[in-house]
Formats: C-alpha cells, sequence, structure tokens
C-alpha cells in the first residue's frame, strides 16, 4: 500500500514538472528578446547572412590558385587503323598497307596549376560579395525591427482580449442582476414587460460579445506564439498588464528626439541598393578589358597492350607544360556599350530612388510622432470618459429601479458605458503599439 501511494505521489510530482515545463512565463521585453533568438524569419535572416559569408568566399576563390587532377584510361575495343602507302613496306606502287599505331590501352595522370593573373570583372566581383554581406546584415537588422513591433502588437492584443473579457464578464454579472430585479418587479406588475425584455436583449448581445472574445484570445495566444517563433500550442502566462505596459510605454522624450535619416536602417539599404547597382556597372565596363591567366601542369603517361600500368616493370613518361592566356575583347557589335549604358540608366533610377526613401523616411517619422502623442491624448480622454460614462450608467440604474426613467434610458446610458469600455482598452494598446511604431520610425535600436 505504501509502495502503491509511493507511486501516485512520483506520478503527479512528475506531471506537474512537465506541465510546468510547457507553461513559459514571459515580460514583454523577454518576448522580444526571445523573437529575436528564435522568430522564424530572424533565424532564416541568421542563415542567409551565412550564406552571404559562404557566397563571398567562393568568390574570393576564384582569384585564388586552382588545382586539378585528371587521370584518362582508354582501351581500344577495335583498335584504329591508318593507311601507310605500300611503297614503304616494299609493295606496290599506288596501293596501301594497313597499320595499327600504338598499343591497345593508354594511361594518363596529370596535375594542373591554374591561377588567374588580371581580370576586372573578379575585382569587381570581390566588391560585389561584400556588398552583398552587408545587404544580408541589413535585412537581418530589418527584420529585427520588424520582429519588436509584431511581438509588442501581438503581446499587447493578447492583453486587449483578456482585459475585454474582464469587462464584458463584469458587464454580463450586472446586467444579470439587474434583469433578475426587473424580473421580479414585473412579476410582481409593478414595470412593463419592455422593460424585461430590453434587458434581455442587452445581455444576449453581451453574452455573444463574451463568447466571441474567448475565441478571439485562444486565436490571440496563438498569434503571438508565431510571432515568438514557437509551437502555437505553447502555453504562455503573460507577467506585464496593460495598465503598467501604458505607463513604461509613454514617454515624451521621443517626441523631441532628433531624426537622423542617414542612420536609419531603410536609408542603409537603399544606399546600399545604389552601390550594388554601381558596381552593376562598373563590371559591365570590365568587360572591355583583358583578362590574363596562366597555367602549369605536369603528368605521365603509359601504354600497354594488357592491364598492367601498376606494374613495376611499367614505363611511365613524364611531361609538363607552361603556359599564359590573354583574352583582349575587341568588338561586340557594341553589346557592352548596351549593357553598360542600361547599367547606368538603372544607377540613375536608384538615387532617384535614394531621395525618394529619404523624403518618405522623413514624413514617416513626423507621422509616427503624430500619431503618438494623439495616442497618448486619446488615452488621458478615454479614461476621464470611461469614468464619466460609469457614473452616468450608475445614476441611470438608480433612476430605472426608482421608476424615474425608462429602459430606453438605462439602455442609452448602458451602451455608452460600453462604446468608453472599448475606447479606453483601445487606447491603452494604441499607446504600445504607436510607440512601437515610432521607435521603427527614428530607428532606435533594440535594448
Amino acid at each position: 500500500m505504501r509502495k502503491y501511494i509511493y507511486s501516485v505521489f512520483v506520478f503527479f510530482c512528475t506531471s506537474f514538472l512537465l506541465a510546468q515545463e510547457k507553461e513559459m512565463s514571459i515580460s514583454m521585453q523577454e518576448a522580444i528578446d526571445y523573437a529575436i533568438k528564435n522568430n522564424y524569419s530572424n533565424k532564416i535572416a541568421s542563415k542567409n547572412i551565412e550564406a552571404a559569408k559562404e557566397r563571398k568566399w567562393e568568390t574570393t576563390t576564384i582569384g585564388l590558385p586552382q588545382i586539378d587532377g585528371k587521370v584518362d584510361y582508354q582501351n581500344w575495343l577495335k583498335q584504329q587503323v591508318s593507311l601507310l602507302p605500300g611503297e614503304i613496306a616494299g609493295g606496290t606502287p599506288g596501293s596501301f598497307v594497313p597499320v595499327r599505331f600504338g598499343t591497345q590501352q593508354t594511361m594518363n595522370a596529370s596535375v594542373t596549376l591554374r591561377q588567374l593573373l588580371f581580370d576586372g570583372s573578379y575585382l569587381v566581383g570581390l566588391q560585389s560579395a561584400k556588398t552583398y554581406l552587408k545587404i544580408s546584415e541589413q535585412a537581418k537588422e530589418k527584420t529585427i525591427l520588424t520582429t519588436r513591433e509584431a511581438v509588442i502588437n501581438a503581446y499587447g492584443n493578447v492583453l486587449i482580449t483578456e482585459e475585454t473579457i474582464s469587462i464584458l464578464e463584469k458587464n454580463r454579472k450586472v446586467l444579470q442582476k439587474n434583469l433578475n430585479e426587473t424580473q421580479k418587479i414585473y412579476d410582481n406588475g409593478l414595470t412593463e414587460l419592455e422593460n424585461v425584455e430590453q434587458l434581455q436583449i442587452t445581455l444576449g448581445n453581451v453574452e455573444n460579445n463574451l463568447n466571441n472574445a474567448k475565441r478571439m484570445k485562444e486565436i490571440a495566444y496563438q498569434m503571438l506564439n508565431i510571432s515568438l517563433g514557437s509551437s502555437i500550442e505553447k502555453k504562455l502566462v503573460l507577467t506585464d498588464s496593460l495598465n503598467s505596459l501604458v505607463v513604461t510605454n509613454t514617454d515624451l522624450d521621443l517626441l523631441s528626439k532628433v531624426f537622423d535619416v542617414k542612420k536609419h536602417i531603410d536609408f542603409k539599404m537603399v544606399e546600399n541598393d545604389r552601390e550594388s547597382k554601381r558596381l552593376l556597372m562598373k563590371l559591365e565596363q570590365s568587360k572591355a578589358l583583358p583578362s590574363l591567366s596562366a597555367f602549369v601542369n605536369y603528368g605521365a603517361n603509359a601504354n600497354s597492350n594488357d592491364f598492367n600500368f601498376f606494374s613495376g616493370d611499367q614505363k611511365w613518361f613524364d611531361y609538363s607544360l607552361l603556359g599564359v592566356t590573354l583574352n583582349v575583347p575587341i568588338f561586340s557589335s557594341f553589346g557592352r556599350k548596351s549593357k553598360t549604358a542600361r547599367a547606368r540608366i538603372e544607377l540613375e533610377n536608384a538615387d532617384i530612388k535614394k531621395e525618394e526613401v529619404k523624403q518618405k523616411l522623413r514624413l514617416q517619422a513626423k507621422s509616427a510622432k503624430s500619431e503618438y502623442q494623439l495616442s497618448i491624448e486619446n488615452y488621458d480622454t478615454a479614461k476621464k470618459n470611461l469614468a464619466l460614462a460609469e457614473r452616468i450608467e450608475k445614476k441611470q440604474q438608480i433612476k430605472f429601479f426608482e421608476g424615474i426613467s425608462s429602459s430606453f434610458d438605462l439602455l442609452q446610458a448602458q451602451n455608452q458605458l460600453y462604446s468608453q469600455q472599448n475606447n479606453y482598452v483601445q487606447s491603452m494598446l494604441n499607446v504600445i503599439a504607436k510607440k512601437a511604431k515610432l521607435e521603427n520610425a527614428l530607428n532606435i535600436p533594440i535594448k
């Protein structure tokens, strides 16, 4: 019996520990840090950087010594016949004698060293590889900033959904109480059926909204898990509250922060794009330059009628060759000229795009500051309006049960309260979301 109790105790303890492992308590900042390491897009961006480094080295090796080994083996299944004039072998002039030259089997082994001495396109390729690596690194930085904003919005949506459920449950409780009391009053013949029915309609609407909010809560958690890079079934416990996040995300100093467009990641990326277009034009120009390469090889060949090439008696004949190749482009029917001209046009377009992005980023920063300031003002207003709506609704309840006001007046007060509750909750999320948007617009780095 004691053994059985011990086994049950161990089972429940193990189950509890496993449940604890599956559950993750996380603050918003912890969620951001976790997503930067585990988010799917960030993982891909990191892999792209690794690929860019490999590509850079791949390009570099083109100008480094290249060594190739080669082994050729030939076996004449039916050896080729050559015809010699008959008089050479003492035959009749004008006749031919069929003969076979060489052995039936041959083997040749060689090693060749090649070295590129000069090629304009190779030099441009090295610069392009560095630019490509820079593009991948900047894409990772952009992905991190995007991830931060996505996690903040997803985290805030979960809190909004939970707060909405809490408000709706409170509203339902109050409505149910009011309906029960009104039903009793009606049963005693002291009020009209319309008042009961009006409360039933309002209660039904609140219950529908509550059920929908509960469904949305599950989806909100799953969206947060996706932004974190976790399984959608991962159990999350959010340690930050809406109120605390509104306080920490209210930073008026951001509104006076000077915006430096040249430090913005989008501007850096468009500059890099412009550099890639410049290198493309340079590459087309370099194709008009000559290229120079050299090689040296060493090899040996052997001949035999039987396959005894690895025998100690087999004779191998060494050979070696040194060569230099100069390739000079002379005339391409103006094809290179057209390619260079097209590359120059693309470079000019990149300059236009760069100026466009510069102006858009400045406007984006101003707009984000304005939206953030408005979100703070709306939050303050929504907070005051909610307190007023709660007092008005409470007074209308008292008047309704005292018979001074109608159910229609109470309905208006309730709808106004529900609207202000929604505005208040949404204003809290806006403060958090607009700050995240402003941080991205100002290119504020991750803490």
